[in-house]
Parts: C-alpha cells; structure tokens; sequence
C-alpha cells in the first residue's frame, strides 16, 4: 500500500433491502477482509437498533447502503458518535442485478475498497463578497438585475438596442457597452468593456445613455450573470466557477441561475487538482517549443506558457485530468486522487474480488454524478450490472492515463470501460488517445484481453447491453505478478509495461508505436554530430546526458518522452526520433551515443572540447573577417586563457579592419575644381 493510503478495521453493516438484494454474507466477509456484521433485512427502519449498537460499540462504521445515508447520519448525530462512519453502495452495484446470485465477490470487494483511506487533496479558497455584472441585451437582464438587487450588489451592463422603460427606482446602476473580453474565476473575474457609457437619469420615455466615457475599461465583479444569448465570454463556460450563462430565452433556467448565485456570498473551497513540476516539463527550453500536450487539451484554458514552462491557474483549473493524462513526463500529476492511489485501490478491489473467486472481472470506470445516475437507472429500470463489472468511480474520468489503463489488466482486469459524461464529449482526445494506445500494446504482447473502450453512451439500456457484451470477453490470458504501486506516473507506466511483458502470451523485443507515442529512441547521424551537447542540455528527464570529464554523449530510452526538444535544439540537425516500445536491456541501460578524445587547446595543453567541434568552429569561421589571417584563425583551437594571452602577445588589433575611405564634401568637389581651371589657364599661358 503506498504512503498516505491506510485501511482501518471497520465493522461492516450489510442489508438486503426487504429481499431485493440477496447477500451472500460468507463471500463478502471473505473478499471484504474486515469484521461484517450479520446482514439485515431493514437496517434504516426495523433494524436501526443494530446501526445503533454499533455507534456504542464501534469506531469504524462502513455501512453496505448510501441511500438512506442522511437518516444513518442523523442517528449518528443524536448519539454523539465521535467515529468514522462511512457509506458504500452495494445495491444498484451489485444487489440490484439479474446476477445478484453471482455478486457476493463484487459486495465484499466494494467493501473493501470504501475501507481504504486515501489522503484528500489540497485546496485553493475563493472569497467572493456578491457582487454581480448582468450583462444582456433587453428587459430579461434588467428583471433579473432588479431581482438579485435585493441580496446582492448588482451593476447591469446592457448591450442591445432595445428600447428599455426606465425604472421607476434605481435599483442598481446601469450602463451601456460592448464586452471586449472577460477573464477569471469566482470572486476575481475582469471584463473588459468598450464604450462604457452610464445611463441618463432624467431619461423619461426609455433609456438613454450618455456619451461613452471610454474606449476600454475593466470591470472587476465577483460573478458574471451572463444574459446575451451569445457565445459565452470563457472557455467550457459550465466549468469555469462564478460564470453562468443561461439561455435568456428559457424562463425557468434564468430562475434556477439566479436562485444559484443568490447563495455565493463567502468563501468557498476548491480542490487543487494539479500539480506541476517545472523541472521535469517538456514544454520548451531556451525559447524553442516542443510539447503543449497540456496546453492543447485544457478546455477551460488554465494552462498557459510561462518562460520555459507552463502555468497552471488553479481557481480555473475544472479537474477534468486532461492534462495529467497527456503529458509525458509526469510533469503535470493528477492529485485528486492521485495515480498511485487509484492503482491501489483498483489492486484492493480485483484482489478482493479473486480471493472471493471472481472471474473476468471488468472495470467500469466513471465520475461520481453521471457515472453514478445511470448505474442507479440500469439497476433501477433494467437488469442491473452483470456481476463481473466493478465500478469504479474517479473524479473525473479522463484522469484515467496509459499508466491506469495498463495497471488494470496487471491487477487483474479482463477489461475496462470508461464512462464519458456529455460535458466531456469535447475533451476525448488525450482519453481515446490512451486506450488506443493501450489497445495496441496488448495487441502486440499476444493478450486477448486487458483492452480498455471509451464509451459515450447516452441511453441507460443502451450502456447495459454494451456492459453485458464486454462482460463476456474471453479471459483466459495469464495471471500477472502485481506491483506496488509507488512513484509517479512514468514509474508507474513502466512497472505496469515490464509486468505485462514478462508475462505476455507473445512476447516480444520491439512494438512500434504511432508518432507522438511517449516512448522511443532516437536516431542521431554520428558522423555529423559534434557532440556540442546542446541535446542533453536541453533533456528534461534527462535521456540524453553528457559526461563531466570527458566528450561523451549517452542514452536512457525508458527515459525518452519523444518531445522533440532535443532534434529542434540541435544546431547541426542530427537527431530524428523514433517512437517505439523496446522491452530488452538496451532501453533500460544507457547507451553511448558518440564519444571522442578530447582536443586539448594547442598552447597549455588543457582539454576545450572535441576534435570534430573545433573543426566544424574553425570551418564555419573561415570567411569571417574576424578570422582572415592564419594566426586568428589558430586562436579557435586555444582555450579562453591562451586566446587572450595570443592576442596580447601578438599585438593584433581583433577589430581592425580595411582602412576606412576619407569622406568627401562638396567643399572638396569645389576645391577641386577650381584647381582644375587654373590649371587649365596655366596650361594656355
């Protein structure tokens, strides 16, 4: 178990629903691997007494139920219970289903997943003190100002041309203007406005306004109320904390909006989703760009450059694990929860699930509000989940990088399939991207199973009989030796790849991978390279390295990300990677690329570099001015100290050049002249 995970002892209180959801109390105790009390039958109504001997019995309290967990929190509370009570549902997941006989190993493997106790992010504080920009077009924006008015401090920004009636009162301040840009998050947005003009307060039959005081100013408000009927002002506008834009055309969505802001006055806390470690990112390096994985695939626009690096804007930042997904380094990381802690608790649940003799077991991986509706609408309406899918719910489901995907099948999996909510239709890339690639690895190995599917179902039924058809994937591939899972995310891809080759059905040295595939080598020209060592200077995983005493440049392959840094630095144009998944010795040893005998410098004898560089030096310097003479041009194999001395001694003037042409004037044209026709007259006399 990685650090910062623990599993506690809980006392387990199941319940079968009135008979609805048969249990099978001696597997679940068997795969739960902790104390499970008798199972009732009315555990939230006949049966409470049992809930409330545990809470004078127990410290740890996990309960198989989640529907009537307000009611078990409420009894909790009157008897002061200063424990751990937690909530696990066992019913829509596993009671609920045709298959219900079957599912005794699914319950005791949820109940011993809901036992673990994964550390909880950090948190970013957003303070907002209410006040609100209306902005719209007609009277929908000027009701829905006056109506906030009464709790909230409200200013509307009006910009149509319709022709409003003024208010009798002046209930909040009015304006009129066109948005330019709009920018922040809940208690900190900024929106520029043009022609920001300030409403006449003697207009009699409707609104007038006054000239426009300025081209551009900014508004600084807490929440935008956004009424136009326009595109939004942000990116992923029902992401982005403090902006609602809803229909102006819909009535009861403009009510439920501003029955929502009426309540953001405070501070309120948001998870820090990411974290990021300058060091190790691709991005760029002396002003050349190479990766923007990240960047390309925020769809709120958290990330952004920053010098060699990037910037992540936490308020901003929605938690989708897009990013974390599609970096390669691991220089972005997913915190909520973290990989190592998902991989932990996907090898507690297939190890549960094996120990109670589970088979085929497929992971259903899906977010908690979504993915938890239509698992309740399949168990509710249709045949419930086949007994061999486990779900497994994340916070976002396209945190769910190559390293989980691979993990899966080591621990167990047969499958997994990721339960896409309509919000993130637009955001798959970096998620098909990984399963694809996935896909093919486990292709190339010889599996049959261990693939992973994106599924953006819609309808209920629809995503039961998809789940029943990839429950019935043939399973039959070999048992892998489980890791622990421990490090970051290229860590963890890399254990998870090594435990599925050494155990693959066809084994092979070499998979070829698609362009812009994390992993590979790199094909250098030898011959043309001068080992300048720009490359390893530019490495940010440290792939490419030199040597401090001697000319030599080497290779790490399982290091390599492929993000090109190292080509679009090198001045000679030399390198060209080469995307591939090598499983041999070569990948994890380095390698020497090129090395030569140092070149020692022609007057002291101390090492400057190498042969091939100073020639290339020498070659390039020829034709410059600089360098005409022999002597000049010899300094170029002498070290920084020789070369000062050389000078010195030589008396040269390293910026003399061709002697500078005597300017002319007309008062020389002139001169000139009038010599010449006394000349002449000398010549006639």
């Amino acid at each position: 178990m990685s650090s910062g995970e623990t599993k506690a002892r809980f006392h387990v209180l199941t319940c079968d629903c009135q008979g609805t959801s048969p249990l099978d109390q001696t597997s679940i105790a068997a795969c739960a691997g902790t104390a499970v009390g008798a199972g009732a039958t009315q555990l939230c109504r006949k049966q409470i007494d049992r809930f409330k001997q545990a809470l004078a019995d127990e410290s740890h309290i996990l309960v198989g139920c989640t529907q009537e967990a307000p009611l078990f929190l409420e009894v909790a509370d009157e008897a002061e219970f200063g424990g751990e009570l937690r909530f696990v549902n066992i019913r829509e997941k596993a009671g609920w289903s045709n298959e219900n006989r079957d599912a005794g190993a699914k319950m005791g493997a949820l109940i011993a997943e809901a036992a673990l106790t994964i550390a909880g992010p950090h948190v970013v504080t957003m303070s907002s003190s209410g006040i609100v920009l209306v902005i719209g077009r007609d009277e929908v924006a000027l009701e829905a100002a006056q109506r906030l008015a009464a709790r909230m401090d409200v200013t509307l920004l009006l910009t149509g041309e319709a022709e409003l009636l003024p208010p009798r009162i002046a209930e909040v301040p009015i304006f009129h203007g066109k948005v330019l840009h709009a920018r922040g998050h809940l208690g900190a947005f900024e929106v520029e406005i043009g022609d920001h003009a300030a409403a006449v307060p003697a207009a009699r039959g409707r609104l007038v306004f006054e000239p426009a005081a300025a081209a551009r100013s900014i508004s600084r408000c807490d929440i935008v109320l956004d009424l136009r009927g326009e595109p939004p002002l942000v990116r992923a506008p029902d992401k982005r904390d403090g902006y609602f834009n809803p229909d102006p055309r819909d009535p009861a969505a403009v009510a439920r909006t501003l029955f929502d802001i009426a309540d953001m006055v405070g501070e309120f806390e948001k998870p820090r989703y990411i974290e990021y470690e300058h060091a190790i990112c691709a991005h760029s390096r002396n002003g050349i760009v190479a990766c923007s994985r990240c960047l390309d695939h925020c769809p709120t626009g958290a990330i952004t450059p920053h010098g060699d690096g990037v910037e992540v804007d936490p308020f901003v930042c929605a938690g989708c694990g897009n990013c974390a997904t599609v970096c390669p380094t691991g220089a972005v990381r997913y915190r909520m929860p973290r990989s190592e802690s998902l991989l932990t608790r996907m090898r507690t649940l297939l190890r549960a699930y094996d120990t109670g003799r589970g088979r085929r077991a497929v992971l259903l991986f899906h977010d908690g509000k979504y993915g938890e509706e239509m698992i309740s609408a399949i168990a509710r309406n249709y045949d419930g989940l086949p007994a061999n899918v486990i779900p497994v719910a994340v916070n976002a489901v396209s945190q769910c990088g190559l390293e989980v995907l691979t993990a899966a099948r080591v621990y167990g999996a047969a499958a997994s399939v990721l339960l896409v909510p309509p919000a993130q239709d637009d955001d798959l890339a970096g998620l098909t991207e990984a399963a694809a690639l996935n896909n093919l690895i486990m292709d190339a190995l010889g599996y049959d199973d261990g693939k992973a599917e994106v599924s953006s179902e819609r309808d209920p039924e629809a995503l039961a009989a998809q789940l029943r058809a990839t429950a019935a994937v043939n399973s039959d591939g070999p048992r892998i030796e489980a890791f622990t899972p421990a490090g970051g995310k290229r860590d963890l891809l890399s254990l998870a790849l090594f435990a599925l080759h050494n155990a693959a059905p066809a084994p092979v040295d070499e998979v070829a991978l698609p362009e812009g595939a994390p992993f590979g080598t790199l094909d250098v020209d030898v011959d043309n390279c001068t080992l300048c060592l720009a490359c390893a200077g530019v490495c940010p995983t440290h792939a490419l390295r030199d040597t401090a005493d001697y000319p030599r440049l080497t290779f790490l392959e399982t290091a390599c990300v492929q993000c090109g840094l190292c080509a679009k630095t090198c001045p000679e144009k030399v390198i060209t990677l080469h995307p591939r998944l090598e499983f041999t010795n070569t990948a994890r040893n380095p390698r020497i690329i090129k090395e030569e005998e140092p070149f020692a410098c022609v007057r002291c004898n101390k090492p400057i570099g190498t042969k091939s560089m100073i020639q290339k030096v020498q070659q390039r310097m020829s034709t410059h001015s600089m360098f005409a003479s022999a002597s000049a041009l010899r300094r170029i194999q002498m070290c920084a100290d020789c070369r000062v001395i050389d000078l010195a001694e030589s008396g040269d003037d390293p910026f003399a050049g061709a002697p500078r042409p005597v300017p002319r004037t007309t008062e020389d044209d002139l001169r000139e002249r009038e010599l010449g026709i006394r000349n002449d007259d000398d010549k006639k006399t």
